[in-house]
């Protein structure tokens, strides 16, 4: 398998640097990638640019269809999709399935929203000046979108950057995650069977450097972008006026209340807080309980945890599969030993082999201990108790983030008071912080990001109001 560029309704893969790729789980290469260099960059700009005007001129039905064709193909070759993630990523089968389902609705919504790009009318006679006046508003693309996509969810998380950007009018400049450039190069020949205009799309591969040379460029309008908040400041830095759509990071905290089904929350944290190893925006990372259901709590837990399979992510029963490489993997290690060091205790887990690291837990780090302040990203959870609600609240807004969080209970008033008072961007009842439809408005507070994620969201970021105005003759 070859990863390659795609620029200007071409594949290039002549007199560019080689890099392996290799699965996280066995080590073995697998494909290449070809990497892009300046001159390509500047290329697929230009073709970005140039492409802008025809792609707002199909209709919203033409892209609605190229969409809905797309999500159709996919559907298709859902299997085969979903074991390249697993073979690229080391992420688990089970996992990756239901991402390519995930992947289908995000492309499907995306062609809904494309046929329902509505404005306003608005009569001018509210003000004295406006008696025989009347303003019409519509959306229209704001041109060249940048998308710049991470490697955890490395199909999903693209179509909910392509899916809207296309479905809105613009042409987009590409560029995905080097961990997971196989399925981006998969998924853009998906988008051409499915007849996208040859340039509406141009891919380029690469690292950082690549991704500076996109964004400060003032060709492009509109930067979606989901990763780190190291690199969402320097975007910000480079960018200049653009609008930014940025889907950052997280440190989730689920809250589990004295009334909770305790039962139902642990097997909940279990299972959405070690998917994909943990390595999810919205990853249970902190769970608060209350301290008179502490303790059966934590064995229920560590009952649950104990019953997921870490091994293969090809397997269909593996539930944990790798971290992206074996330096995130070792980090986790380092982030553990750093707890344990200041006073928390290991429950299970946090065994290392090669870049796959068992489910670990923890109770009661401290809040300055990395795996409590810092986001995590791997497979890790605490437990912490606190004997008020307000506590809990507290605990859980003390954070540079705020997307989104979980809170178990039944009782009406401690929902309506925590979901007021937790500072993310959503709040998850009787269930975990782990939990997005991708329809939903999407997004954090603080450090977490800017806009929100979902087909209908997206746009509103994607495009620009547009106003005409009639003066009616008296």
């Amino acid at each position: 398998m070859q990863a390659q560029p795609y620029i200007n309704g071409q594949w290039f893969f002549a007199d560019r640097e080689l890099v392996d790729v290799k699965s996280p789980y066995s080590g073995e290469v697998i494909g290449q990638q070809i990497l892009s260099t300046s001159d390509d960059v500047e290329k697929a700009l230009a073709s970005a640019y140039k492409a802008k005007k025809d792609v707002a001129k199909l209709t919203s039905l033409e892209r609605a269809k190229i969409l809905k064709k797309a999500a159709a193909l996919l559907e298709v070759h859902k299997e085969k999709f979903a074991k390249l993630i697993s073979l690229e990523l080391g992420k688990p089968l089970k996992n990756t399935r239901d991402e390519v389902s995930r992947s289908i609705e995000t492309l499907e919504r995306s062609g809904e929203e494309a046929k329902r790009l509505t404005g306003e009318t608005m009569s001018g006679d509210s003000s004295e000046r406006g008696e025989n006046a009347l303003a019409i508003t519509f959306r229209v693309p704001v041109g060249v979108v940048a998308a710049i996509t991470p490697f955890n969810a490395p199909l999903n998380l693209v179509c909910h950057k392509i899916g809207p950007a296309f479905a809105a009018g613009n042409s987009v400049v590409f560029k995905p995650a080097p961990q997971t450039a196989l399925i981006a190069t998969e998924f853009l020949k998906l988008l051409l069977e499915a007849g996208i205009p040859e340039n509406a799309v141009n891919m380029v591969l690469g690292g950082v450097d690549v991704g500076q040379q996109i964004v400060k460029d003032d060709r492009v309008n509109a930067i979606s972008f989901t990763g780190g908040i190291v690199a969402s400041k320097n975007i910000s830095k480079l960018a200049g006026i653009k609008k930014v759509l940025f889907e950052l990071g997280g440190n989730a905290a689920t809250i589990v209340y004295e009334d909770a089904d305790i039962a139902k929350a642990a097997k909940m944290c279990a299972a959405s807080g070690f998917s994909n190893s943990g390595q999810s925006c919205i990853s249970v990372q902190r769970i608060y309980v209350h301290q008179s259901v502490v303790e059966p709590f934590v064995d229920l837990l560590r009952e649950e945890v104990s019953k997921l399979k870490v091994g293969d992510p090809l397997l269909p029963d593996t539930d944990v599969g790798t971290l992206v490489d074996e330096h995130a993997a070792k980090r986790i290690i380092d982030w553990l030993d750093e707890a344990v060091s200041l006073g928390a205790t290991l429950l299970c887990g946090g065994e290392r082999i090669g870049a796959t690291v068992t489910p670990a837990v923890l109770v009661n780090p401290p809040k300055e201990s990395k795996v409590i302040c810092q986001e995590v990203f791997g497979p890790i959870v605490s437990v912490i108790p606190f004997e008020k609600i307000e506590e809990a609240v507290d605990w859980t807004n003390d954070s540079s983030f705020g997307l989104q969080a979980g809170l178990f209970t039944n009782k009406m008033d401690i929902i309506y008071q925590v979901a007021r008072a937790l500072e993310v961007g959503g709040v998850v009842i009787n269930g975990t912080s782990n939990f997005r439809l991708d329809h939903w408005p999407y997004g954090g507070v603080k450090n977490s990001g800017i806009g929100r994620e979902g087909p209908r969201f997206a746009i509103e970021d994607m495009t620009e109001t547009k106003m005409i105005v009639l003066r009616v003759p008296e």
